[in-house]
């Protein structure tokens, strides 16, 4: 697909087409992550995913345990 480079206040941007954002997930307001190769003169563009509430809860729940157990912890890592 060929897509041409619009003019943003001082910036410049590319759009992505609908059926593209859909294909890859994507909606507007998403945090993507932007690489250039300079050698091949390519921009490559990489959705950010966040954490979801289910891992943010197995964190909570590990930092926890840790917490509660790290005497017990270190001294089974001694032996």
């Amino acid at each position: 697909m060929t897509q041409k480079v619009l003019k943003v206040g001082t910036s410049a941007a590319v759009t992505i087409p609908k059926k593209s954002l859909k294909e890859l997930g994507l909606k507007p307001g998403d945090k993507v992550t932007v690489e250039i190769d300079r050698k091949k003169r390519t921009v490559s563009i990489h959705s950010v995913r966040g954490i979801t509430k289910r891992q943010e809860r197995i964190a909570k729940l590990t930092f926890d345990f840790i917490s509660r157990y790290r005497k017990d912890l270190e001294a089974l890592a001694r032996k």
